[in-house]
């Protein structure tokens, strides 16, 4: 299939989401922009957050990361389950309890405005790094699939995305991008199960063959219990749970879908419904990869990594399958990134610009500075894509979760901190602190081999940043004083 007709389906596709977004976001306000006028549907909310979650490296990289790595990703998304459960019980209610809109205003609350600021600005810098990494790795195939022959540059690429981007958020916000990511998810779950029936089919396997296949290949291992390996499966799956409990309970994109929900319980079940299914999801990605692999052998395909996945099917599928894989892709990139603008947008309005702390902004004022800052985080997010072509790092998801290691650690001792004691901190002290440990962390990992010797830090990085992060915080803490 030709490039032309490729790209005439993906821009079909972001035609159809257009439409959409102009349907749910007729008659929206700032309220509607930031958290859906508190009303959205928790199983829409719960079906969307699987394509937010999942993103365009998951489609990519978790089956690419087959052949070295086996199922091992499995045991992070165990721990998912485990920390889905602490955001529905532990951080949704607390969040309902003080009708939050931005969730960083309980740091406000509780520790002081500079705590305040800090912990949004670390969310700002965490979505900005992350969002982009996974915008990158999407735009790289499109680019060196289709849009390279057609002699459009990488940049010019980026920006049209981005550009689609922008149309169907501008206006709606929260409340278009609940039904949009119900769409995305949609056809990126065809997508996959798609590819999974044609490769069986072209191997001439059942379900229980191919689960043979791929054992006898090694690649359907899923609990390592070598200790010092940085798969060791009690690391992994203690580091998930924390991974989630950050990247989902501590981040304002991820939680102003679930707060959008209009009761508590609603929104308990969203989230522990989209953690049961993302278990089975991502099972089935990881079969996938180890189908992919089985694929590349009979057809003596060298392709590894995150490229795999793209080569065989644009390359050694029927042009329809093609089709659908980039349509899939695409419905992978989207969720990440349009929802990425919209929180960080919501995020620098509310913590960092304080419209909604008795602003004297009227509504037409905030609408327009609401415009000018989502189109300015559009325009970072293109230099920052341009920044991970230049770096080229070949497997993207070990960089987004090194990335979430560093800079989501600040936020997971400020929490922390927070909620299990009522001590009060001296607020001035707090950037000095949440930026400390992150570099304490980079001097750990750096050194950890002279350090350690065959003991490898993973993952669990996050856990010693939050926990540097917590100890900062109790040294520049007192016993809270009883007012009488």
């Amino acid at each position: 299939m030709t490039p032309v007709v490729l790209f005439s389906f993906v821009v079909a596709y972001f035609l159809v989401l257009l439409t959409v977004a102009w349907y749910t976001g007729r008659n929206s306000n700032n309220e509607s922009f930031f958290i859906g006028n508190r009303n959205s549907n928790w199983m829409l909310v719960a079906f969307g957050m699987i394509g937010t979650s999942l993103s365009g490296v998951t489609f990519v990289s978790v089956p690419g990361a087959v052949e070295k790595d086996s199922f091992a990703y499995f045991q992070i998304t165990l721990g998912y389950l485990l920390g889905y459960t602490v955001i529905a019980y532990v951080l949704l209610p607390l969040y309902y309890r003080m009708q939050l809109t931005s969730i960083y205003h309980y740091l406000n609350t509780r520790l002081g405005t500079v705590s305040y600021k800090t912990g949004a600005s670390f969310f700002i810098l965490s979505r900005i790094l992350g969002a982009t990494a996974r915008l990158y790795l999407v735009v790289k195939i499109l680019q060196d699939n289709i849009l390279q022959n057609l002699g459009i540059p990488f940049w010019v690429t980026t920006f049209i995305i981005l550009a689609m981007i922008i149309l169907y958020t501008y206006q709606g916000g929260v409340k278009t991008i609940v039904w949009t990511d119900t769409l995305q998810t949609t056809c990126m779950l065809i997508g996959l199960v798609v590819c999974v029936v044609y490769i069986l089919k072209h191997l001439h396997l059942g379900f229980v063959d191919s689960i043979d296949a791929i054992t006898t290949k090694g690649y359907s291992k899923i609990f390592f219990t070598n200790a010092n390996s940085k798969t060791f499966f009690l690391k992994q799956i203690l580091a998930g749970a924390f991974i989630s409990i950050t990247m989902t309970g501590m981040d304002q994109e991820m939680m102003q879908k679930n707060i959008s929900v209009k009761k508590l319980s609603d929104s308990q079940k969203n989230v522990m419904t989209m953690a049961t299914v993302m278990l089975f999801v991502i099972l089935l990605f990881l079969f996938l990869g180890g189908l992919l692999y089985l694929f590349a052998e009979q057809q003596h395909i060298i392709a590894k990594g995150d490229k795999i996945f793209p080569v065989i099917a644009l390359n050694y599928m029927p042009p329809f399958v093609g089709v659908i894989f980039i349509i899939a892709l695409i419905s992978a990139l989207f969720p990440s990134a349009d929802g990425a603008i919209t929180a960080l947008t919501s995020s620098f309005c509310i913590d960092i610009l304080g419209m909604n702390r008795g602003s004297k902004w009227n509504e037409a004022k905030k609408k327009t500075i609401r415009h000018i800052v989502h189109l300015s985080f559009a325009v970072i997010f293109l230099l920052f894509v341009l920044i991970y072509k230049w770096a080229n790092n070949p497997s993207m998801i070990g960089v987004i979760l090194k990335v979430a290691a560093y800079t989501y650690g600040p936020l997971l001792g400020l929490f922390s901190f927070s909620i299990l004691t009522k001590r009060t901190v001296l607020d001035r002290f707090v950037p000095i602190v949440c930026v400390a440990a992150p570099v304490l962390c980079f001097i750990l990992d750096f050194y950890q081999k002279q350090l350690f010797g065959n003991f490898e830090i993973g993952l669990e990085l996050l856990i010693i940043n939050g926990l540097f992060t917590f100890i900062g915080l109790f040294c520049i803490s007192q016993k809270k004083k009883n007012i009488n």
